[in-house]
């Protein structure tokens, strides 16, 4: 596992719910889970692998993270800033548009996701 990431151990945070983020991440290699805590439970919402990048929110607004993310063995993950990836979308375009479809899928798939755990609202109410 070479790379100019950090490495993380099995089980290791990388960053954590609640946390106010300033930047993304990238794994060089490895895997990780996303996890997030309601009402004293820990629901696993996704694992992402090399090349998968996770934390994004935090370029486009000053929030705090909406999960937690762990290491599933050791993983080597690289930190992007604000800065280094507007400079990356003006050499490759078309960085920004993989990202929108990434977005976009995780958003399609936490929403079919909550769907099926939802019960629908009254109407009137």
């Amino acid at each position: 596992m070479a790379g100019l990431g950090k490495l993380y151990k099995d089980g290791e945070i990388i960053c954590r719910q609640g946390d106010t983020g300033n930047c993304m991440y990238v794994i060089q290699d490895g895997t990780v889970e996303a996890v997030a805590e309601s009402d004293g439970e820990t629901v696993v919402l996704r694992r992402l692998g090399k090349n998968d990048f996770f934390g994004e929110m935090a370029l486009f607004e000053k929030d705090v993270r909406t999960a937690t993310i762990r290491a599933v063995g050791p993983a080597r993950v690289l930190t992007v800033d604000r800065r280094n990836f507007l400079r990356g979308v003006v050499e490759d375009p078309s960085l920004a548009m993989r990202m929108v479809r990434t977005m976009s899928h995780r958003i399609r798939d936490l929403t079919g996701r909550l769907a099926r755990y939802e019960k629908p609202a009254e109407i009137g109410n």
